[in-house]
C-alpha cells in the first residue's frame, strides 16, 4: 500500500471495504502456465496487498514466480471464477470467506488440498476441516466504530453493544453498509442474526429503522462519506459518528495520519463484532498445481502471517505468528465475537438478505 495519504485512503477503501481486508504482486516474465512454468498465478480481489521481499522469498525458497491478478471485489472475483469453473483464470483463489464460502463449494472450484502448517491453524479457524478444499489465511472482526470526539464533546457514552445501538442517546447517527451489496454489511446482518436468532434479528433491525438508522451501499461510502471520524473522509465529512468497519480501523487511522496520534482517533465497539475467516484454495483445473500448492503452504507460513496485518489490516490465523506494535497498541481486543458455522449461512443467508432488504429498504 502507498505510503502517500491519497492514494492510501483509496486503497484503505479496498482494503476494508471489499471483505476483508491495494496489493502488491511479482510480475513474471515468464507468463507461460503449466505443470512446468516456474510462474504461479494468485487471483484475487483488489485488496490482496504482500510487500514484494515477502514474495520475493517464496520466489527464493521454491523457485516459483508470484504472479497477482486481481478480480475486483470480493464477491465479483468469486463470481468470476464461478463463471470460468474448470478453465480458472489462475492456479490459486484468495478472498472467499466464511460467509460466501458455500457458494465456492457447491459450484466446485477448488481442488482439496491440506496444505503443510495447517496444524498451527486452530481448529476453530478451519472452514472445512474434513475435505481441506480452502486453506484459512486470515481472521477480520466487523464492528460497529465510533468517532471518540464527537461523544466525548458531548459527554455522551459510546454504544459499546447491539441493544445500545437501538436507545434513544444513539437515533439518526449509524450508518451500515447494504447487506446485499456488501461484505461488512453483510457480515453485519449475520452478527445480529447470531446474536438474536433466526428470527428475532428481524426484530432488532426493526428497531434500529424506528432509530434513525441510515443504509448505504458500500464501505467507501459509510465510512469515507457518511461517518464522521475518518480521516479519510475529510472532504466530505459526514455527520454519522458510527460506522460499521473493522476492529482494525483504528490502528490504520494512526499508521497514515501526519503526524501519528497519541491515541486513535475512533474506537471499537467490541459487543458488535462478527469475525470473519477468509481463505485461499487451489483451483480445479489449476495450469501450476504443483506451484499452487507451494502457494497454499506458504501463505500460512510464519512469514508471509507476519506481513499481513499492515498490508491488509488483517489479523493471521497461525498461532505463532506475532502482531505487529501498532496492531497491539491500537487495535481492539475482540474476546467474544459472533460467529456462525459456514453451513448455517449457506442455509439461510439468501433468505436473510431477501428479508432483510424488504424491512430495511423499503
Amino acid at each position: 500500500m502507498s505510503t502517500t495519504k491519497k492514494i492510501t485512503f483509496a486503497a484503505l477503501a479496498a482494503a476494508l471495504g471489499a471483505g476483508t481486508l491495494a496489493g502488491c504482486g511479482g510480475e513474471s516474465k515468464d507468463s507461460g502456465s503449466g505443470a512446468g512454468s516456474k510462474t504461479v498465478t494468485l487471483v484475487s480481489h483488489d485488496s490482496f496487498a504482500a510487500t514484494p521481499a515477502v514474495l520475493k522469498e517464496f520466489t527464493r525458497q521454491t523457485g516459483y514466480t508470484v504472479k497477482v491478478l486481481k478480480s475486483g471485489d470480493a464477491v465479483e472475483a468469486l463470481n468470476k471464477e464461478i463463471l470460468t469453473k474448470g478453465s480458472p483464470q489462475g492456479d490459486v483463489f484468495f478472498g472467499v470467506d466464511n460467509t460466501t464460502l458455500s457458494r465456492a463449494l457447491d459450484n466446485g472450484i477448488f481442488t482439496p488440498y491440506e496444505a503443510k502448517g495447517l496444524d498451527r491453524v486452530p481448529e476453530d479457524r478451519r472452514l472445512d476441516k474434513d475435505e481441506h478444499r480452502v486453506t484459512p489465511i486470515d481472521t477480520g472482526d466487523i464492528c460497529v466504530n465510533y468517532d471518540k470526539k464527537y461523544f466525548a464533546d458531548r459527554k455522551l457514552a459510546p454504544p459499546q453493544s447491539f441493544e445500545d445501538l437501538t436507545k434513544p442517546a444513539y437515533k439518526d447517527l449509524l450508518v451500515v453498509e447494504n447487506a446485499e451489496r456488501s461484505s461488512p454489511g453483510l457480515g453485519f446482518l449475520l452478527g445480529t442474526a447470531a446474536k438474536y436468532g433466526d428470527e428475532n434479528w428481524k426484530d432488532y433491525w426493526a428497531k434500529l429503522k424506528a432509530n434513525g438508522v441510515k443504509v448505504v451501499d458500500s464501505w467507501e461510502l459509510a465510512y469515507n462519506q457518511e461517518f464522521s471520524g475518518s480521516a479519510g473522509g475529510k472532504k466530505a465529512k459526514g455527520d454519522r459518528p458510527l460506522v460499521v468497519s473493522y476492529a482494525s480501523s483504528p490502528p490504520v487511522e494512526v499508521l497514515y495520519s501526519e503526524p501519528q496520534p497519541k491515541e486513535a482517533p475512533t474506537g471499537v465497539a467490541t459487543g458488535t463484532c462478527f469475525r470473519q475467516t477468509e481463505a485461499a484454495g487451489l483451483l480445479k483445473g489449476a495450469k501450476n498445481e504443483a506451484g499452487g500448492k507451494a502457494l497454499l503452504d506458504f501463505l500460512i507460513s510464519k512469514k508471509f502471517q507476519e506481513d499481513m496485518p499492515l498490508n491488509m489490516f488483517v489479523h493471521p490465523v497461525v498461532n505463532d505468528a506475532e502482531l505487529p506494535a501498532l496492531f497491539t497498541r491500537f487495535g481492539a481486543v475482540v474476546d467474544k465475537p459472533e460467529t456462525m458455522a459456514p453451513e448455517k449461512i449457506a442455509d439461510n443467508r439468501d433468505q436473510w438478505v431477501q428479508s432483510w432488504s424488504s424491512l430495511v429498504l423499503k
